[in-house]
């Protein structure tokens, strides 16, 4: 039976202290305490606040060994108490940071070739080390952790059922009933030749059989199958016509090796998908009627069903349903822009309206100041809702034109939607879209062909005229 070492628990709040700093009662022998319980002045059984203490710290500094804590000193005396001399294993066990050749050794030059023995020879400097032993003793514990623990030979502790590891066996191998052959066979003296021609023929199909039996063991071990669920997760990440493609290959598996198996199906599937790819590109031109060398306009077209599709539209009735609402939405949208300028107090001139005189204002034929009138200063928006959402050279146009970021980002998103259908916008498109100042408009259509968001039509695109 294993040595148990001994858990030192707070005698207030039963907290494992074994490895912490502890208080101990000068005048309660048996009375230990955490530092928490100590300082909130807790008094268990018979322990009195006032009593006299000491401070029992952690012995991780060494004594006999640099490379030995106290700690591990006393789990070592202990070890070979509970273990018996020699047992270096179960020693290793027991002190849980050292390995039984570090054991071993450490009781041979410490204990046994010591220059005072049978005393052992304490250190002659006593360095603050202690960090030092702390760090290999948490790169010792993490190395023991990662060991992985042998597995029972029973079917019921590994991913397939039925196999044992122990054994490198299965509980139903290949042809299970081979056995049943040879189980009664047996030569005898007086056998004539040809029970022994029969026998030895039984013999020579039985080993037929542990041939074709060690060839699947064989395969299944090479090819890391026994890892159900490490192979299983690897499939799921490859594309369904992938995962079907492997599946229908994997009968040539016993046939190459682990390496060219792996390369002959990233190849298929290389050459597969990019042949899947040719083919859906030849369909997709036929279906859309386009043109294969009009390019632009098949970019163009799948951009739409991109935009279809990313919108849950999967059907050409869906597709116009989604086209009158989209065209009901930049409505919306004009109206909510024309309402947020209008609440700037912007006037959108129209054109062939008339001058309506209202109170504050003065007949263009009164007054000519207004024909000379300086521009509006601009708009202050740093506190604006939605500020953030904009670059430094769209705040300062959004503050010289003074509109909001709100109305702005419709106004961009109106603009660039319409882009991306068309394949091309014109000013005077961007004019009609936007239903605001036309100076206003103009000014945002030049920055963002300035930004490279949107491009002119080329000369041949325009129409004559």
């Amino acid at each position: 039976m294993p040595f148990q070492r001994r858990t030192r628990l707070c005698d207030a709040c039963q907290a494992n202290i074994s490895n912490l700093v502890r208080i101990k009662c000068g005048v309660c022998s048996d009375v230990e305490l955490c530092v928490e319980c100590f300082a909130q002045g807790k008094e268990p059984s018979t322990h009195r606040a006032g009593h006299s203490y000491r401070v029992m710290d952690r012995l991780t500094f060494p004594i006999l060994d640099a490379d030995w804590g106290a700690d591990e000193e006393l789990l070592f005396i202990d070890g070979l108490a509970a273990c018996g001399m020699g047992n270096w294993a179960g020693v290793s066990d027991h002190v849980g940071t050292k390995t039984k050749e570090q054991c071993e050794a450490h009781y041979l030059e410490v204990y046994v070739h010591s220059s005072r023995w049978p005393r052992p020879m304490p250190l002659d400097d006593f360095d603050d080390i202690a960090d030092t032993i702390q760090a290999r003793k948490k790169i010792m514990l993490s190395a023991r952790d990662d060991v992985a623990t042998t597995l029972k030979s029973q079917p019921s502790n590994h991913e397939i059922v039925g196999y044992m590891p122990g054994r490198l066996e299965f509980e139903h191998e290949y042809e299970n009933e081979a056995e049943n052959l040879v189980k009664d066979i047996a030569f005898y003296e007086d056998d004539a030749d040809d029970d022994i021609e029969l026998k030895v023929t039984l013999l020579d199909i039985y080993n037929s059989k542990l041939d074709r039996r060690a060839k699947r063991k064989e395969l299944i071990f090479g090819r890391d199958l026994l890892e159900y669920r490490k192979n299983q997760a690897a499939e799921r990440k490859l594309e369904k016509e992938d995962r079907d493609l492997l599946n229908r290959c994997k009968v040539f598996a016993k046939m190459m090796t682990k390496d060219d198996f792996d390369k002959f199906i990233e190849g298929l599937i290389s050459e597969y998908s990019e042949a899947h790819y040719k083919a859906a590109w030849h369909r997709l031109t036929r279906v859309l009627a386009l043109p294969p060398t009009d390019e632009r306009r098949i970019r163009r077209r799948i951009a739409e069903l991109q935009e279809y599709r990313q919108n849950g539209v999967r059907t050409e009735s869906g597709s116009a349903t989604y086209e009158r609402q989209k065209e009901q939405r930049l409505s919306a949208t004009k109206y909510m822009v024309a309402r947020d300028t209008y609440t700037l107090g912007e006037r959108t001139p129209r054109p062939n309206s008339r001058y309506t005189p209202t109170r504050e204002s003065t007949p263009p034929s009164v007054s000519q100041k207004t024909i000379g009138r300086k521009p509006a200063n601009p708009l202050d928006i740093t506190e604006a809702d939605g500020v953030h959402l904009l670059t430094t050279e769209e705040q300062d146009l959004c503050s010289a034109l003074r509109i909001y970021p709100k109305p702005y980002l419709v106004i961009k998103e109106t603009i660039l939607n319409e882009y991306t259908r068309r394949g091309t916008l014109r000013r005077r498109q961007a004019r009609e879209l936007i239903k605001i100042d036309v100076n206003k408009t103009s000014r945002i259509y030049d920055f963002f062909l300035n930004m490279g968001w949107i491009r002119q039509p080329s000369k041949e695109q325009q129409p004559a005229g």
